[in-house]
């Protein structure tokens, strides 16, 4: 299903560009070679630092941005803005950004992206470090906060964000230790430039996010298929090490282990109903039998969320039974009720409750935990629910939607099975894009439950 490609770097944009449109048409997608992803990862990310960088530094107000980290104990947005070549920090590496704005003529000056550091960065940030003139690397940034004199500093220090919140306690008592208190005055939080590096997608990556997204998705379909799963043999924990290894043979990598869960009609099993957190493992896997997998990989620094469902046929089933279709609709009109709430400017906290009310106003027993999705998986900017917090999240549930941002739409919707005299969830996750005016799911959704054996066309 899957194949390596090699193409020159002047072909590869182009070449990956191609793949992504018209990925809806074939059943492969191209995975690069590690050289030809280290470039593209490059090219994106100096897209984002000419292009990206400057428009939230200004729409937040921010001359000059500090990212301070050592060497494994790294900034969660300083390892994204590395160079593919570097897969940690070296010793102490400080980026500074600084606003130049205009000239004398009006000509917008643009970026100074400087390291404080033994190395230049890359090709994106130089090094502006001379340890023969300053061997004390904090009085070499102090001399360029000193020598540009910023109004506005900003930190990576934050209450509602993991993800903003990378300064040390150590560097941050090791900075202010040698930074004048003139300067001390002008530091703020850069959370929200931070929250926006992460959670903005750019054009680039929106080209690409289509094949990631295909690619996730096929390994879905093919670890749920009767080339991986015999039922009475196979169990759950089985096909959780089938899609690791999978991921681990392509090449690619993933940001969690990954769960298969069953749902059938034996009153004595699991109850997907109380908890989420004491899964049962190692279940065989039965004919009747509703699977669930949750799954995602990360490639080319973009993480995908996915979660979907297969059924079981049993002996002389050709097809999912009515009851489990209906239910799975309940589940897709769940999505639709989230996503059409979907509004620049209002938060996380409001999408989920508008949702919910609606959803209550239908008939559909849900319960919605989405949230931004990028270069982490559970990433930064409005958290909309957590599956124990359906009254709102303090926080980062209070963070607006933006144009230009990706989600994980996860949520599931309890429905009466009345032959399994039982409750069933079904459990969805797709990621989707918002532009700002519309929303759109990256690679589709499941709309159709799979089964196993795929349906071939029976004779009657």
């Amino acid at each position: 299903m899957f194949k390596l490609l090699y193409a020159p770097l002047f072909f590869l944009f182009i070449t990956v560009t191609a793949l992504a449109q018209s990925a809806a048409n074939y059943p492969d997608v191209a995975i690069l070679t590690e050289r030809d992803r280290a470039r593209l990862v490059d090219d994106m990310l100096e897209d984002r630092f000419t292009n990206l960088l400057p428009q939230l530094m200004r729409r937040e107000g921010l001359d000059m941005w500090i990212i301070i980290s050592r060497e494994y104990n790294e900034d969660p947005v300083l390892k994204t803005m590395l160079p593919s070549t570097w897969l940690s920090a070296r010793r102490r590496t400080i980026m500074v950004f600084f606003d130049q704005g205009l000239d004398a003529k009006g000509v917008d000056k643009g970026l100074e992206k400087l390291a404080i550091a033994r190395y230049d960065v890359g090709n994106l940030l130089k090094g502006a470090w001379d340890i023969d003139v300053r061997p004390n690397q904090w009085e070499a940034l102090v001399k360029i906060i000193e020598d540009r004199k910023p109004k506005r500093i900003g930190l990576n220090t934050s209450t509602n964000y993991a993800h903003a919140d990378g300064l040390s306690f150590t560097e941050h008592k090791e900075f202010l230790e040698k930074l004048p208190a003139e300067y001390q005055k002008r530091l703020v939080s850069a959370e929200k430039v931070a929250v926006g590096w992460l959670e903005t997608r750019t054009e680039k990556e929106m080209t690409l996010y289509p094949m990631i997204c295909r690619l996730s998705h096929q390994i879905i379909q093919e670890g749920f298929s009767e080339a991986v799963i015999q039922p009475g043999i196979t169990t759950t924990d089985d096909v959780v090490w089938w899609f690791r290894q999978r991921i681990t043979s392509l090449g690619l990598d993933t940001w969690f282990h990954p769960t298969v869960d069953v749902q059938r009609a034996d009153l004595n099993d699991f109850n997907h109903l109380r908890t989420f957190s004491k899964r049962p493992d190692k279940q065989v896997i039965m004919p009747g039998d509703l699977i669930h997998v949750d799954f995602g990989i990360t490639y080319l620094r973009l993480n995908t969320d996915q979660q979907q469902h297969a059924y079981i046929l049993k002996p002389g089933e050709t097809d999912v039974p009515e009851s489990i279709k209906a239910a799975f609709k309940q589940g897709n009109r769940l999505q639709e009720i989230l996503t059409e709430q979907f509004k620049a400017g209002r938060t996380g906290n409001q999408l989920l409750l508008a949702a919910l009310d609606q959803s209550k106003k239908e008939g559909i027993n849900g319960t919605i935990y989405s949230h931004p999705i990028g270069v982490h998986g559970h990433a930064a900017g409005p958290t909309i629910g957590l599956w124990d917090q359906q009254k709102g999240v303090a926080g980062a549930g209070d963070y607006p939607l933006l144009a230009n941002t990706a989600y994980s739409i996860e949520l599931n919707a309890a429905v009466e099975l009345p032959e399994w005299k039982k409750t069933i969830r079904i459990m969805l996750e797709e990621d989707g894009f918002f532009d700002g005016q519309t929303f759109r799911y990256i690679d589709g959704r499941q709309t159709e439950i799979f089964t196993i054996p795929r349906k071939l066309g029976y004779v009657k």
